[in-house]
């Protein structure tokens, strides 16, 4: 037995930092939103892939972590009561007769909407995994494509695979933590800063952690947990003691059943207007790294933007015959009360 069906004003995909600022944009004019995530938890790639990691471009916080981006993000959006539903996939988005949306996720959830908003980064996104034999019965367990917490990486034969920027960062942060760290790469270069591969040396210079060029070979260990794995070197095979592994191989970015909802696309992005950020498809929206227009900057801080603009325009489908005034935070009493501050 199918669950009934949700109405609410708008449907978010996607509760990224994107999809959460909507929240707080489309509250202020009074539109209730319902959020969904492919992951098990809101703040997207930046809890997922960089909790802890910092970000410098976001104005008005010279240094802030993914995390905790994404934690003011929730308690900013707070007052407006969004709903959220995780471990979810989009399957379908069907315009109905009377211009709304019946959107259906993998649960075979459906949601009526006036309003659809396509948050969603680059799509669905899984960490490539490496051509290594086995390495699936230990991930979870001391195998992982990101780090959530690096407490839980102290004091462990920590073995990082990769030279991008990701894979020299965590080499830095965890060091400190690690009994030992090993950094595996298959040349000398880098495509990491160069600021971060000298720190790098630096530590292997000072004896504090080793740089092996070759590839990952064979990996032993029982139960899901890793002890030792070979590394191959152009030389050698080199075993070496390690009970978390880190590969750090790119992304696979994947648009997923967005393809088949007969949105215009460039480049498997969402093609939208700047006046609205409204794909080809009217009611459906596209802000953050999902949408492509001239002069497109992959930015938190245009995605921000994307989403105030979005909104305005929201409200004109949702309450057509409802005047705008536009107000500021500072000044509005309306608003303020609304955020709980009056």
């Amino acid at each position: 037995m199918s669950n009934p069906e949700i109405e609410t004003d708008v449907v978010i995909i996607g509760a990224g930092p994107i999809g959460l600022f909507a929240v707080f944009e489309l509250g202020l004019l009074d539109l209730k939103c319902h959020l969904i995530d492919i992951l098990d938890r809101p703040g997207g790639q930046c809890t997922e892939l960089y909790p802890e990691k910092p970000i410098y471009d976001i104005p008005g916080f010279p240094v802030i972590s993914g995390q905790e981006l994404t934690d003011n993000l929730m308690q900013q959006i707070a007052p407006f009561n969004p709903v959220f539903h995780y471990n979810r996939m989009i399957v379908s988005v069907e315009k109905r007769d009377d211009g709304s949306f019946r959107v259906t996720d993998d649960e075979g959830q459906g949601f009526v909407c006036k309003v659809v908003v396509v948050a969603a980064g680059g799509g669905s996104f899984q960490p490539k995994r490496p051509p290594v034999p086995g390495i699936e019965a230990y991930e979870g367990v001391s195998v992982f494509y990101s780090v959530r917490r690096m407490e839980e990486f102290a004091g462990h034969d920590i073995v990082i695979v990769g030279g991008g920027d990701s894979a020299l960062d965590w080499v830095l942060s965890l060091q400190p933590l690690a009994r030992s760290m090993t950094l595996v790469h298959r040349r000398e270069n880098f495509r990491a800063v160069d600021a971060s591969v000298n720190r790098m040396r630096e530590l292997v210079d000072a004896g504090k952690m080793k740089f092996i060029v070759g590839q990952a070979g064979e990996l032993r260990g029982e139960n899901g947990q890793l002890s030792s794995m070979n590394i191959k070197t152009a030389d050698e095979v080199i075993d070496i003691p390690v009970t978390r592994l880190l590969p750090f191989f790119g992304l696979t970015m994947k648009l997923g059943p967005v393809a088949d909802w007969g949105l215009e696309l460039n480049d498997n992005l969402i093609s939208v207007d700047t006046e609205k950020f409204e794909s080809s498809v009217p009611g459906i929206f596209a802000i953050g790294d999902i949408n492509h227009y001239p002069g497109k900057l992959k930015l938190i801080l245009s995605g921000f933007h994307e989403a105030a603009l979005m909104a305005q325009a929201a409200k004109k489908i949702i309450a057509p015959d409802e005047r705008i005034v536009f107000q500021y935070t500072t000044s509005s009493t309306k608003l303020q009360r609304k955020l709980g501050v009056k």
